[in-house]
């Protein structure tokens, strides 16, 4: 079930019509839609009502009206009856009587899977019902690209070079390399005594999804992200403060014989959708999964450098630098929803994922690939002019300075430019040059062919003040840029 008008979306799955998107009564009453499009049959137009005046005045017309709504009162929430005057009433949209009730979910699950059968692809429909017809207004296939294709998932992979495994709800989408773990203690995180300390750990989340390089980490927490009225359920955030995150995985700790629900992401559903989120739930305590807890805990923790004004929070929220602490490997998270099942893995830095790499700890990379790119890397910066091209500074990142590069690998550079005296055209020319220079070099070496080997990116005094784009990793403390030095004209 989608969304009533332009309010919050109100969320069914057809396979487990029970689990909901809002639990508590604060978060029904405030995610429930409130709004409605209408046709005014006498004006000939549309237009947009409030649900609440709607139900007072033509509610008890409604078709179905007491499977549509719930009745607040005395502080509960509970399902609507005909012994409910609705024009005095307290309500409030749930469908509660519609998916508990009725076979409303399971009539539309078995159209779904006829006509996904019939088409031989997963279906997208649109569809009205007056409460004993369903009508259908329209079918069409779901959209389908390579990144939402399944990932091999490797067997007998050392145990040492695993994160988690996982087992179930597993949906497919690939996962670019992670370089960064953000992990929520789950037993931290119920620990903090007090509601303020976990907004703190919202807030904190929120600054990281600022700065941690995008797309390239993940997000580890517990139970619901973004629980808004009882936040022990999750961290409470929203989703501009994770936008930036390739993954979002929600972990259920037990609890004795308890095991708490989780969101499955539906708190920020379409956004997750709309941007490629990857999501995924993790169950540690399940027989027979994978949960490195000890590398999640024991590893260097950067929050404190990253952000000293939440120090305090350094036992709640980890933050790892992948390859810093493993030798400049990555994160290479695998999901399968065929097979149902996903695996997040140690491995090397641009090398595809295979037993062999995975167990000899080897790829296509030379072991001087680095060093060779720094070198050359440095022979530039002394044979650049900075007062002939308006240049302040000179940075090296990426995987020269991690220690990770290949064959194919670029350099990766950062030039810090005075926007009055920049020559654009003339510096734009002059790294060209050394780009297909090396690019031919490094092919005498390895074989490998390019269309250029620098990857040049500019960066002005005002980029560093308000820390723009690259200019985040001048002077950052993790996956931070390194300073070329120029040579001295004067000697």
């Amino acid at each position: 079930v989608d969304r009533v008008g332009d309010d919050y979306p109100v969320l069914v799955a057809p396979g487990q019509p029970d689990l909901r998107v809002n639990i508590t009564y604060e978060d029904i009453l405030r995610y429930s839609p409130k709004k409605m499009d209408v046709i005014n049959l006498e004006s000939k137009s549309f237009e947009t009502i409030d649900i609440d005046d709607f139900i007072k005045e033509y509610g008890e017309e409604c078709p179905w009206i007491y499977n549509l709504i719930s009745v607040v009162d005395n502080g509960r929430i509970r399902d609507a009856n005909m012994m409910d005057d609705l024009s005095k009433a307290e309500t409030v949209i749930t469908f509660n009587g519609l998916f508990t009730k009725t076979r409303f979910v399971k009539r539309a699950d078995e159209i779904v899977n006829i006509l996904e059968s019939s088409l031989q692809h997963p279906v997208d429909i649109e569809f009205a019902s007056d409460g004993k017809e369903f009508y259908l207004l329209q079918c069409r296939p779901q959209s389908f690209a390579a990144e939402h294709t399944a990932d091999q998932i490797p067997k007998d992979i050392p145990e040492d070079k695993i994160v988690f495994t996982a087992k179930k709800y597993v949906s497919n989408g690939k996962v670019p390399e992670i370089t960064h773990i953000v992990y929520v203690d789950p037993l931290k995180y119920a620990s903090i005594p007090d509601r303020e300390g976990m907004l703190n750990v919202g807030r904190a989340i929120g600054k990281l999804n600022k700065i941690l390089p995008k797309k390239k980490f993940i997000l580890m927490g517990p139970g619901r992200w973004g629980s808004r009225g009882d936040i022990t359920l999750g961290v409470n955030v929203t989703y501009s403060d994770i936008k930036n995150t390739a993954m979002l995985i929600e972990i259920a700790r037990k609890k004795g014989k308890y095991v708490p629900d989780l969101s499955f992401g539906t708190h920020f559903f379409q956004d997750l959708v709309e941007s490629s989120i990857r999501y995924l739930p993790l169950y540690p305590d399940e027989e027979g999964i994978i949960f490195n807890e000890y590398f999640l805990t024991s590893t260097k923790n950067l929050l404190g450098d990253l952000l000293p004004e939440y120090k305090k929070l350094i036992p709640v929220i980890r933050v790892i630098d992948i390859p810093a602490v493993k030798n400049g490997q990555i994160l290479k998270v695998l999901v399968n929803a065929n097979i149902d099942q996903a695996m997040a893995v140690f491995a090397n830095h641009g090398g595809e994922l295979d037993e062999k790499s995975l167990h000899e700890n080897t790829t296509e990379q030379s072991p001087d690939a680095w060093k060779w790119r720094l070198k050359m890397a440095r022979q530039l910066a002394k044979k650049l002019d900075p007062d002939k091209y308006g240049v302040h500074a000179l940075y090296i990142f990426g995987s020269t300075i991690n220690g990770s590069a290949g064959a194919g690998s670029d350099i990766d550079l950062i030039v810090h430019v005075d926007a009055d005296k920049w020559k654009k055209d003339e510096l734009s020319n002059w790294f060209e040059g050394w780009s297909l220079a090396l690019s031919e070099l490094n092919y005498q070496k390895t074989g490998y062919k390019s269309d250029g080997m620098l990857d040049v990116h500019y960066v002005t005094d005002e980029d560093i003040k308000k820390k723009n784009s690259y200019a985040l990793k001048i002077d950052a403390v993790s996956d931070g840029a390194t300073l070329l030095e120029f040579e001295d004209k004067s000697k």
